[in-house]
């Protein structure tokens, strides 16, 4: 699976999850390891950010960097 493909479904999840809207993440994909950067304002929505994405195909490992500020 071609990493593009997998970083354009975990950024559309990220803006469709309704917690998330508004927020400014980013992520970085390689080999099915996600790695979620940019800041929230909960450690809920940065949790909501990695339920959004655990199911997506392709996904096998996640690294939750994100920052609740």
């Amino acid at each position: 699976m071609i990493n593009t493909t997998l970083d354009h479904r975990v950024l559309s999840a990220l803006e469709q999850n309704v917690h998330l809207r508004g927020r400014q993440l980013h992520c970085q994909t390689d080999e099915g390891r996600v790695t979620l950067q940019g800041s929230v304002h909960s450690f809920f929505q940065k949790q909501m950010a990695q339920e959004a994405i655990r199911k997506l195909d392709g996904v096998c490992e996640i690294a939750n960097e994100l920052h609740v500020c």
